[in-house]
């Protein structure tokens, strides 16, 4: 799945990072998603780590407006902390409350060594560098979960996880998918200019984005490495 409306520094990043892009969204974790053979244990030993991600991830989404350099890109940044504080993260409470597991539970959840590694990587990113370098570590998670979703739902998922998967292809996410991509672009094109693929900067920009992809596929590392 190549043509998605994510942008332009998506593809060109996305195809500069290809192996490491097929081990992320092609992960035996995310395949399990989809036919439904992953493990329960697994999925919810996942989500916990995932609620806890996302806490800090949206901290980095935050400091993202604390580097913005205008009033449109703070608004972007901002709308991307509501989505995920308030909608994404509310998927995990919902599914973990049916399997009895509280919102307390969740938020006391102790990181795993592969969680904290990823969410400090993007925190390091944004505290040491500037706003281009926080959004290329930022956007494999927002971007790769948008792919991954719209992918398993083409497929036509199992029941078993029907609603994660929904989730992710639904127009509220895709809709921040194709927002991010734009932001991302603009952003771009406003420090590097036109031809920003063929500035020293680029290079680097991708390596952050190649390093916070593996980062990813470690996540789903983890969560098949169960609790």
């Amino acid at each position: 799945m190549t043509n998605l409306p994510y942008g332009g520094a998506f593809g060109l990043w996305r195809a500069a990072a290809a192996t490491e892009w097929k081990d992320y969204v092609e992960h035996r974790f995310v395949q399990g998603l989809g036919d439904g053979t992953l493990p329960r244990e697994n999925f919810l030993h996942y989500l916990a780590q995932d609620y806890v991600f996302l806490i800090n991830f949206s901290r980095a989404w935050a400091l993202a407006v604390v580097k913005a350099d205008t009033l449109d890109e703070m608004r972007a940044c901002s709308a991307t902390v509501d989505g995920l504080v308030n909608y994404e993260m509310e998927l995990h409470v919902r599914i973990c409350a049916g399997e009895g597991i509280s919102r307390a539970q969740l938020e006391s959840t102790r990181e795993a060594i592969g969680n904290l590694a990823y969410t400090r990587y993007v925190l390091e990113s944004g505290f040491s560098g500037d706003f281009l370098d926080l959004l290329a570590a930022l956007a494999p998670c927002v971007l790769g979960y948008g792919e991954i979703g719209a992918r398993l739902a083409a497929e036509g998922p199992a029941e078993t996880y029907r609603d994660w998967v929904e989730t992710y292809d639904g127009e509220e996410f895709q809709k921040l998918c194709r927002d991010v991509g734009a932001l991302i672009d603009a952003a771009l094109l406003r420090r590097l200019g036109e031809n920003f693929e063929m500035t020293p900067r680029w290079a680097m920009l991708t390596e952050r984005f190649t390093t916070a992809t593996r980062l990813e596929a470690g996540f789903w590392d983890m969560g098949l490495a169960g609790p």
